[in-house]
């Protein structure tokens, strides 16, 4: 199953971010909302950004507009793995975030980060 978290449309030059994720910090709600809207203006499409809600796992959907005749599938799919490349710790956070905070092994994860955590610092 998928969530939609974020998504900004060229047709209708909106952009939505669902309130679920309001919790986000700002600056990456603002690198989302900026990957959004570039990328569909870019595109001319709708652009989302979501989650898978089973792995955490972040996906980037181009939803194309019924008016825009030449549609470039092959171009979106490029830009979409430029932009996995380019924002991978981006994308890494997102998932991190989603899988503590929107999951039920959320606890979990939380308490096997901070043991990492203080394990590495009696290292040093």
């Amino acid at each position: 199953m998928k969530k939609i978290m974020a998504a900004a449309s060229f047709d209708k030059q909106k952009y939505f971010i669902d309130p679920e994720f309001s919790s986000l910090p700002q600056s990456i709600k603002d690198e989302v909302q900026t990957i959004c809207v570039y990328l569909a203006e870019k595109l001319m499409c709708t652009f989302t950004v979501g989650f898978h809600t089973e792995s955490g796992d972040v996906y980037f959907e181009t939803v194309r507009s019924e008016e825009i005749l030449d549609f470039d599938d092959i171009g979106a799919e490029l830009e979409i793995k430029a932009l996995q490349k380019e924002k991978a710790e981006l994308i890494k956070a997102l998932k991190m975030w989603y899988l503590i905070y929107k999951t039920d092994k959320g606890e979990e994860i939380k308490a096997e980060l901070l043991k990492k955590h203080s394990n590495e610092g009696k290292n040093v």
